[in-house]
């Protein structure tokens, strides 16, 4: 049988030139070097023959290959941060587990010894086969409620996860959400209206303490990681960013980010975080003060993505939007 190893060769959202990317990053002279380094870790380790390797997209040292074996299409994705290999393999547990217990997950596929992530000299590589889905459409409100919902449905999962303990090893306390506030408010640039600092210096002075205390959460809920079947979530995928935080914030930042794919980020509309937080709480309803928080926090990332110069995508009237729905209330 014929095989096709040479990748078309992409960058995720970095403007770097890929062939220079592939080699400076990762060693490779050309994309059939890598096709051919792809098609013999998953031969070897998951006793998987790679009939084609079709595209290999990179991100920082990170790069994931689209490879086409005898039981379907399957997503290798390693790294070459050697620090961090440890936690990709935390990580890997973590999803592992979810996808058990049901949770719409990337699953990652096991190589012949059992273990989830595999280490190849300077790279840990790990396996999942090709979800189908599309990105969620946030003009699908039916999705968006969805995806609010299924949000609800891992965090109960990862608040009861067994293992959390170790890999919150790996991970940071989160600080207070008042003092993160407080610290982004003094190198706030002259760029981010005033009137909207201010308001939201008041508004999170206010604020109660946030009763819950912090759990695992994904780390970085948007349309991008959002995998959907029509109105079914498929996957919420990209778990590399989890960590310890508050719920609450992770709502709030989905909200306002849910849009948001590998480039040209902007703003939602107030109906889509609505219909978002509406679906979160179909499952999982907020308390009191989360729920105070909740505006706190729209508007601080809302605030957090106004850019210097030009707004193109339109982040300055988004928050000055939602600061006026705050202070007609």
């Amino acid at each position: 049988m014929s095989r096709s190893l040479t990748p078309q060769l992409a960058m995720l959202w970095e403007s770097d030139e890929p062939v220079a990317a592939l080699q400076q990053r990762f060693g490779f002279p050309d994309a059939l070097s890598a096709g051919r380094w792809v098609a013999e870790a998953l031969k070897t380790h998951w006793d998987i023959e790679v009939t084609s390797c079709e595209r290999l997209v990179m991100s920082d040292r990170n790069a994931l290959a689209w490879v086409v074996g005898p039981d379907g299409p399957f997503i290798a994705k390693w790294s070459v941060t050697p620090e961090r290999f440890k936690r990709l393999s935390a990580i890997a547990r973590l999803t592992a587990w979810l996808g058990s217990r049901d949770l719409p997950v990337s699953v990652p596929v096991a190589a012949l010894d059992g273990e989830t992530q595999v280490q190849l000299g300077d790279a840990s590589m790990g396996l999942q086969q090709e979800i189908v889905g599309e990105h969620l459409d946030v003009d699908n409100a039916e999705q968006v409620h969805a995806a609010g919902a299924a949000l609800a449905r891992l965090h109960r999962a990862l608040e009861s996860y067994p293992e959390a303990g170790d890999l919150a090893t790996w991970l940071s306390k989160p600080e207070p959400l008042t003092a993160r506030i407080d610290q982004w408010l003094k190198t706030a640039g002259e760029h981010v209206p005033p009137e909207a600092c201010a308001a939201l210096r008041k508004i999170a002075a206010d604020a109660p303490r946030v009763p819950a205390r912090h759990q695992l959460v994904h780390g970085d809920i948007r349309s991008a990681n959002i995998l959907c079947d029509g109105p079914v979530i498929t996957a919420f995928i990209d778990f590399d960013e989890v960590r310890l935080d508050f719920r609450i914030d992770e709502i709030a930042r989905s909200a306002v980010l849910l849009g948001t794919q590998f480039h040209d980020w902007g703003p939602v509309t107030a109906e889509v975080r609505t219909a978002f937080l509406a679906g979160y709480q179909s499952v999982q309803p907020l308390g009191p003060e989360e729920r105070q928080w909740w505006n706190v926090l729209v508007l601080w990332y809302s605030l957090a993505f106004v850019p210097p110069g030009d707004d193109p995508t339109g982040w300055r009237p988004a928050a000055l939007d939602h600061l006026a729905t705050l202070t007609n209330v």
